[in-house]
This record gives structure tokens, C-alpha cells and sequence, in this order.
């Protein structure tokens, strides 16, 4: 699993790295294009309580982007602690809403004002 990226693979990892040898989990996920026998690219964000909080699928010759699933954590993990919502394109440091119509105002005007 440490093959290099430059020839095809994904680098030395630093963390665990899952393989659906028997295309189960694909099934499970509804990834699986059964008559070629292959999966779709999916991205599955599942909380510590293993409540599915994100889903992105991707066509077959689209990757995907570690720099957004990375992004959507962080927004999660803020949104868990600080209760304010992360809106579109958020970046860890970025102005967030207080859920309500005022919070929502004050966060327009300041942004968009």
C-alpha cells in the first residue's frame, strides 16, 4: 500500500485504508455499477457515532478531493463544538452564522454588504 504517487498509488498513509475485495461495501453503499463490476468513486463521511454526515459520488473518470472531504470535517468538528453553521466554502479561521434569522442577517451584511 506505500506505492509511490508518482507511479499510480496513494503514498504512505496515515491512516487505515479499507479494500472491498468482494465489492460488499460497495453494494452496501449503493456504489457498485453491477454489470461492469466496478464502484463508483464515493466519498462517505461518517461521524464517531456512526451517523452518515456527508456523501459525494463521483463518475467514474472524475477523482475526487481530499482538500474538500479534509474541509468538510473541520466544518463538521467546528459545527459540533461552536453550534454555528459553516457555510459554502468555509475555511477553518473563516467568519460562521448563528443558526437564526439574525445571525443569518448579521452574517450577510457583513459578507455581503
Amino acid at each position: 500500500m506505500n506505492t509511490n504517487r508518482s507511479d499510480g498509488g496513494v503514498g504512505k498513509l496515515r491512516y487505515p485504508l479499507l479494500s472491498d475485495i468482494n465489492k460488499e461495501i460497495a453494494k452496501t453503499y449503493d456504489v457498485l455499477l453491477e454489470k461492469e463490476g466496478i464502484a463508483l468513486r464515493g466519498t462517505f463521511i461518517i461521524d464517531p457515532n456512526g451517523i452518515l454526515r456527508q456523501i459525494t459520488i463521483n463518475d467514474l473518470p472524475i477523482g475526487r478531493s481530499v482538500d474538500e472531504a479534509l474541509r468538510i470535517i473541520e466544518a463538521l468538528r467546528f459545527v459540533e463544538e461552536h453550534g454555528e453553521v459553516c457555510p459554502a466554502n468555509w475555511k477553518k479561521g473563516d467568519r460562521t452564522i448563528k443558526p437564526d434569522p439574525q445571525g443569518s442577517q448579521e452574517y450577510f451584511k457583513k459578507t455581503h454588504g
